[in-house]
């Protein structure tokens, strides 16, 4: 009676330790691993183990910034069993990695978080940080962004979640032309994405460089910004990155 008391305040409960495949993914992948289970100084019911891939968001209020998590997808992997004192399991799982899933640029962190959920107990948990890398569609677009002369200044995950659809955030991914055909006549592009199994769309911000008067009058009251819902299908992207970089400086061309 005394072991079980201490095992529901965490002290001689089960632990866990998931194990993945790999350290890097790009959003889509399956994700594949095993949650190592020891059983504890008592026999537990495991409801359930439950995995969620987690990531953070910054909203401002106040004039100050915050940071919150969140749940990107979750995944539950196993159904309810009787773990023995000192039993030691292994529960293999898979799932694909969200097409929304943030990139892991600049500061943003994605974790997959890993709760074993005990009847009566608190329950223990596990955090793996993974690297999130661009799929190969994504990867098409970066590189023809990049043939355009501009270079990523910022990367953050900001609420909006009238432009967020299934998430209360977007990651912005800034941009500034270092060189090419929009040098002096932009200060900044930012990208946000919309992959998916089909395709991939992009809403782009274009905020012009001030020309004269009237221009710092725009920048000034944020008239100088521009949006643009671009997709791009699977055929488009067989293109390569000289096609699509082709396609994107003309639409951007008709907003600088």
């Amino acid at each position: 009676m005394f072991n079980r008391l201490l095992a529901s305040i965490g002290i001689g409960s089960a632990k866990i330790d998931t194990l993945l495949e790999k350290s890097r993914y790009a959003p889509g992948e399956e994700v594949r691993g095993v949650v190592q289970i020891r059983g504890g100084s008592v026999e537990q019911r495991i409801e359930k183990i439950e995995l969620s891939v987690m990531t953070e968001y910054i909203r401002e209020s106040n004039d100050q910034k915050h940071r919150h998590n969140c749940v990107i997808g979750k995944y539950p992997v196993s159904q309810p069993f009787e773990l023995k004192a000192g039993e030691n399991r292994e529960v293999p799982f898979s799932f694909q990695l969200p097409f929304q899933t943030p990139l892991t640029l600049g500061k943003t962190p994605i974790w997959v978080k890993t709760e074993l959920d005990i009847r009566g107990a608190i329950d223990p948990g596990d955090n793996d940080r993974i690297e999130v890398v661009p799929n190969a569609a994504m990867g098409i677009v970066l590189g023809a962004v990049e043939q355009l002369g501009f270079r990523l200044r910022e990367a953050d995950c900001e609420y909006a979640s009238r432009l967020g659809r299934s998430l209360p955030f977007v990651q912005e991914l800034e941009f500034v032309p270092a060189g090419g055909p929009f040098r002096g006549k932009l200060d900044e592009l930012e990208v946000i994405f919309y992959p998916d199994a089909r395709q991939v769309e992009l809403l782009l911000q274009i905020d012009r460089k001030a020309r004269g008067l009237g221009g710092f009058f725009a920048e000034a009251m944020n008239t100088d910004e521009t949006f643009v819902r671009v997709a791009f299908t699977q055929e488009h992207l067989q293109a390569g990155t000289q096609a699509i970089a082709s396609q994107l400086e003309k639409i951007i061309a008709r907003h600088a």
